[in-house]
């Protein structure tokens, strides 16, 4: 089951989805699942992976990328002293639970369930983005354990949709009166635990799972994530650049409609 070979064209698919992704991550600071885990549903449809397990595979995988490209976030927002630890320190025990809970849901949840609720989670992003919606600053930030409530529920959601969580923790820290630069880099360095728990608990739930293509590590499907983590890598550092080249607000419309009908399209699959 650890076999790495793949073909040609799939080393060249994965390539291109990582590319897309990693350029994508750059230019909107958006990346994990929203962009990987549709286009990896389609390459592994086309590889022929077993319709029980592609959902679980490409949520595994896209979890499993994220703990590459937080650690560089991570460092770079430290750099800049845009990460407030004791916030993270507090959500860090709660994310790991509920990416635990997250990831053995997944297990569990038909393809059908999993898409239905993917298809809702993308929608939500694509109001935020389009609308620019942003929550007023309404109160202090609560003590340890509610940090600790707030990082569960962060990490449910993002081990479901295999993304870093700053869809939420952002949000949710402005909301409590934190600076929007502190929030975006606590929201950065959150999102190691979340992928960190998440990668593991796809790894532990996938492990005796019989149907799992040649090359996984439990949920983990490791020739996509070696190639989509190598472009992701490249071409990252060219859509920052874009970002201060092209009009951001007409950008962040544009992929919200895509999104949209990203998600119209897997809805619309279901029927």
């Amino acid at each position: 089951m650890m076999s790495m070979s793949v073909s040609a064209a799939a080393v060249g698919g994965y390539l291109a989805i990582g590319s897309v992704s990693g350029f994508f991550a750059g230019l909107l600071g958006i990346g994990g699942g929203i962009i990987l885990v549709p286009a990896l549903l389609v390459a592994f449809g086309l590889a022929g992976f077993p319709p029980s397990v592609i959902f679980q595979v490409a949520l595994g995988t896209s979890m499993a990328t994220i703990l590459f490209t937080a650690l560089s976030s991570l460092r770079s927002h430290h750099r800049h002293g845009a990460v407030m630890w004791s916030v993270v320190r507090n959500f860090t025990p709660g994310v790991l639970v509920g990416t635990a809970v997250g990831t053995l849901v997944a297990r569990h949840v038909s393809t059908t369930g999993l898409t239905a609720f993917f298809s809702l989670f993308l929608i939500a992003v694509a109001i935020q983005l389009g609308l620019e919606l942003r929550p007023k600053p309404g109160r202090v930030l609560p003590g340890r354990i509610g940090q600790g409530l707030a990082g569960t529920a962060i990490g449910i959601v993002s081990a479901l949709a295999a993304v870093g969580g700053g869809a939420m923790t952002v949000p949710f820290l402005t909301w409590c009166n934190c600076p929007i630069k502190k929030a975006i880099g606590t929201a950065a360095a959150v999102g190691f635990p979340i992928a960190l728990g998440g990668t593991l608990g796809y790894i532990t739930n996938g492990w005796a799972v019989q149907a799992l293509p040649p090359g996984s590590l439990g949920f983990v499907y490791l020739p996509a994530l070696l190639w989509t983590v190598l472009a992701g890598i490249l071409t990252a550092p060219l859509g920052a650049r874009a970002a201060h080249l092209l009009p951001a607000v007409v950008l962040r419309r544009v992929f919200a409609v895509l999104l949209l009908f990203v998600a119209w399209r897997m809805l619309a699959s279901l029927f």
